[in-house]
């Protein structure tokens, strides 16, 4: 049958579909753009709107703070210019707490992340109940801040707690653990007793490392920890630096002494152990034990500007030491 032959009715739905309404494929490209455009905003608009209230709103608010003798309850204020800033500059107790933070980070981030690595290696291994000891040892991870605190308050309590009543047993007198010189080992132990995030995050990177490296290095002779060494760890540089970066950023914000003090209030901060009155506790101590706002304010702006230049330097000294595993299809 040829075209002529086909019957009037049955052409007409097809001369109607040529003619109707244009599909969404047949839509010029700059409405196809502009709809895609409109969707991501509508979907990204919940977090945009929260980033600026939430986090640029009250970074704005600081650093006009910073510039004034804000209090946060009388409305005698003035505007002070860089006076704060100065003050910071020339105070000895900024630059003790701020030292202080700088080595609790130094010892405890490589502390948490051999930790973790470690721990990651042993659950990664072909044992019975493994996702047990898995969930066990992540399960601290998920205790709040202020739950582990006082755990650890009542676990190194001088009179009542675990820790002397097992040295009780040994023979040995009761340590003040809270107390210096020994508060900074209940804080290092605290941060190693919160490994299992950094568990969880170096167990996903072994378990990206190609078995077939590894079955490589076995065949030519290599042992398991020149293997380790040389296989599994470049593979995990960007996982390793990831923590070692997010691990130096919270481990200067910390608030764990202040957990743990004898005295946790804000008027009690003064009291934290000389040891642990790090940058945070002086920040702390400023905002509600003395109520300077924009003193405190001006310390919270150097230590985020701080923050960003080590992370800086971080990236600049690992580039080339960090093995990325990008497929070379990728880059096209």
């Amino acid at each position: 049958m040829t075209v002529g032959q086909i019957p009037e009715a049955a052409q007409r739905p097809r001369a109607a579909a040529r003619t109707g309404s244009p599909r969404s494929a047949d839509l010029p490209r700059n409405s196809m753009t502009a709809r895609r455009h409109r969707a991501f905003y509508m979907f990204t608009s919940p977090w945009i709107i929260g980033f600026l209230l939430l986090t640029v709103g009250p970074m704005a608010y600081a650093l006009w703070l910073s510039f004034t003798t804000f209090d946060g309850i009388s409305p005698n204020w003035r505007y002070v210019g860089l006076d704060n800033y100065r003050e910071l500059l020339s105070d000895p107790v900024t630059w003790d707490s701020l030292s202080r933070a700088g080595v609790f980070a130094i010892t405890s981030v490589p502390l948490s992340i051999v930790a973790g690595l470690a721990l990651a290696v042993l659950v990664n291994r072909p044992i019975k109940a493994r996702g047990l000891f898995r969930t066990l040892l992540y399960l601290p991870a998920v205790v709040p801040p202020v739950g582990a605190g006082l755990i650890f308050k009542q676990l190194f309590n001088r009179d009542s707690g675990a820790a002397n009543g097992v040295l009780n047993i040994f023979g040995i007198d009761a340590i003040a653990w809270l107390d210096d010189p020994y508060a900074r080992y209940v804080i290092l132990m605290a941060v190693l007793w919160g490994a299992g995030n950094v568990m969880i995050i170096s167990l996903a990177g072994l378990q990206d490392v190609p078995r077939e490296l590894h079955e490589a290095a076995r065949i030519d002779g290599a042992s398991a920890w020149r293997t380790f060494r040389s296989i599994t760890v470049p593979l995990l540089s960007p996982v390793l630096l990831f923590q070692a970066v997010t691990g130096m950023i919270a481990s200067v914000q910390t608030i764990m002494p202040l957990l743990i003090a004898a005295e946790p209030t804000p008027k009690g901060v003064t009291a934290i152990p000389q040891t642990n009155y790090m940058y945070m506790m002086h920040v702390f101590a400023e905002y509600f034990a003395l109520g300077r706002y924009g003193y405190a304010s001006a310390l919270l702006w150097v230590l985020f500007i701080l923050i960003l230049v080590v992370t800086g330097l971080i990236f600049k000294a690992t580039s080339g030491v960090v093995f990325y595993n990008v497929d070379p299809e990728a880059k096209k």
